[in-house]
């Protein structure tokens, strides 16, 4: 059995003032409705793994707003560089403050976010405040729930970490219905509860679970090693990533290993495959779209009709600096950003060109990933057809000509991978991996290289670059012409490579050097996961590269990032503690991060 849950759930309402209320919808598991749950139904083992599934549910963070769930699209790659909103300057506008580093405290997506994973943390202390009660359970099956939501509970504080900075730690052993539950402060480092947390379940989960949708040991050992990396505790983490390396498998068995071409890493028919080391399981055709992935669900090409991919709406549109990333030179890439002062770096891109017009694409050597990342003009997209350009961007002049591929979905998805029983095609049933192997390998390898072992390190950036340039996995689709010279009806050769695709290896790298080709190796990989920003504000130049962005985007679409020039500051590396929480909490509690 592949899905473990539905998003549907009943749970008391505890600590609403700290995490908002708790919707409650049509719920597949059978209980009363939200407050009237009695603890027979809580403290019996049907009743403790239903509400452990509703701990689950939460990752795709919907009921508290479009952004924030776990895949941390637009907080994470979005804030990154990686990507503008997209669409329209009037389309969801309370995004535009994010990508403009504008936010103040009384932004609706911040509160969204963290009412999203505050929702997360009370759901898996209700739990955890419960388990120990039933009574029809075996011992070793009630250290597997606890070790779970321990697990997920670790998830969501780590995410409130990254995005937040400290913030008020609740566990199972606060009484919510207490006014005392709502004056802990949030002076407190939380880190070494979110560690004790992943390290409880490293070392209490099972190898394997009975569905495969459960976190299990290296799941947890994966995230205990990158909690530890976002402390600079190297040597630490790469203890534990070596035991993931070495032993880890999926939770129905699969030993840990890169999916052999790299297209496929991202296809709903793939999904749960050896490089899945924690995803969010969504499913389509359940009668609820709350079961899909709703995270992405506006994330696609817009105004394609009714037999094309999208229809609706556009964000998450790739930058112009994060395709000319893909540049290579002698197979490998330019680590410093050259392309922002070097024009002839720079891939020819469609900006302001009108669909009527005719367009050549770049000739240049680029990386194989750009064009599995990323939607370019004429370039073949998925299963669907060549790229349009033009007719697939909402406003060309705002948000680029690019459009995002990983976890789209495909022509052969409709009916199975997605779910078309609402307004929108988006919904889909593609997993969303939280952790997938090649990430684990480059932390193995950032933590090789900051401890000395730089050989080590490369090898791990090798692994993940050889994967990439298997040729199996190449797009084809290479642009001859038009028929009868109508741009709307591009000619492609699919016998041959869409593009110039050169990669390679790295050789003998000093500890600089490794460094460099480490954090752009991250960038390449990883690129549109939620991510880039987070990466930047733990190596401490977020300040630097993200202002170098601002400026080179700007130079593209200066209607989005000038006019006047958006600027990154000392401040934006947090989000703001949301005003709302601290009016209801009182500010002698909740302190403000400063900047806000």
């Amino acid at each position: 059995m592949k899905r473990i849950y539905k998003r549907g759930f009943a749970v008391l309402a505890i600590g609403a003032l700290m995490f908002g209320p708790i919707a409650c919808k049509d719920s597949f598991l059978e209980v009363p409705a939200t407050g009237q749950l009695n603890e027979t139904q809580i403290q019996s083992a049907k009743g403790i793994e239903s509400l452990l599934v509703g701990v689950y549910s939460v990752l795709n963070g919907r009921g508290n707003g479009w952004h924030s769930g776990a895949s941390n699209w637009m907080w994470g790659s979005m804030r990154g560089g990686e990507a503008n909103k997209g669409t329209n300057a009037g389309d969801f506008n309370s995004m535009n403050p994010v990508e403009r580093y504008e936010l103040n405290a009384t932004n609706s997506e911040v509160h969204g976010k963290w009412l999203g994973d505050y929702e997360g943390v009370a759901r898996a202390n209700f739990v955890l405040a419960n388990v120990t009660k039933v009574t029809d359970m075996s011992d070793d099956d009630k250290k597997r729930v606890t070790g779970e939501a321990r697990f997920l509970r670790g998830h969501y504080y780590f995410d409130l970490k990254k995005n937040f900075g400290n913030v008020p730690y609740i566990d199972e052993t606060v009484n919510t219905s207490d006014k005392k539950a709502i004056s802990i402060k949030n002076d407190t480092d939380i880190w070494p509860k979110i560690e004790d947390d992943f390290k409880f379940a490293y070392e209490n989960l099972p190898e394997k679970q009975a569905q495969v949708g459960r976190a299990n040991k290296w799941a947890a050992g994966a995230y205990y090693g990158k909690a530890l990396l976002f402390q600079k505790k190297y040597t630490q983490a790469l203890a534990v990533f070596n035991e993931v390396i070495s032993k880890g498998q999926t939770s129905d068995g699969k030993k840990y290993a890169l999916v052999p071409r790299f297209e496929d890493v991202f296809k709903g028919e793939m999904e749960n495959h050896s490089e899945s080391v924690f995803a969010f399981q969504a499913a389509a055709g359940t009668g609820d779209i709350n079961n899909t992935n709703q995270d992405l669900a506006m994330n696609y090409p817009y105004n394609t009709g009714p037999s094309g991919p999208g229809e609706c709406c556009g964000f998450f549109a790739p930058s112009f600096d994060l395709v000319d990333s893909y540049r290579t030179n002698g197979g490998l890439p330019y680590l410093n950003n050259e392309w922002r002062s070097n024009a002839a770096l720079r891939l020819v891109t469609d900006q302001g060109i009108q669909s009527s017009a005719t367009f050549q694409p770049d000739q240049g050597a680029v990386d194989p990933r750009l064009d599995l990342t990323i939607g370019r003009r004429y370039f073949q997209f998925l299963d669907w057809m060549p790229h349009p350009g033009f007719d697939w961007i909402r406003d060309q002049s705002y948000a680029g000509p690019y459009t995002q591929k990983k976890y789209s979905y495909r022509k052969s998805d409709k009916g199975k991978y997605q779910d078309g029983s609402s307004w929108t095609p988006g919904y889909h049933a593609i997993n969303f991996m939280i952790i997938r192997f090649a990430d684990v390998l480059l932390m193995a390898a950032e933590c090789e290289i900051e401890a000395g072992s730089v050989p080590k390190g490369v090898e791990y950036i090798n692994m993940v670059r050889t994967r990439a340039a298997n040729p199996g996995s190449f797009l084809k689709g290479k642009l001859l012409g038009f028929t009868d010279g109508d741009p709307k009806k591009p000619i492609l050769d699919f016998n041959q490579n869409a593009a110039n695709y050169d990669i390679a290896t790295y050789g003998a790298l000093t500890q600089s050097e490794a460094r460099s080709a480490l954090r752009m190796e991250r960038k390449l990989e990883l690129a549109l996961e939620g991510h880039r920003f987070y990466d930047l504000v733990r190596w401490g130049i977020d300040d630097t590269e993200l202002n170098s962005y601002l400026v080179y985007e700007a130079s593209k679409i200066a209607s989005h990032f000038g006019g006047p020039q958006a600027v990154y500051g000392p401040e934006d590396d947090l989000l703001p503690i949301p005003q709302r929480q601290r009016d209801l909490m009182g500010p002698e509690i909740l302190a403000q991060n400063p900047g806000f």
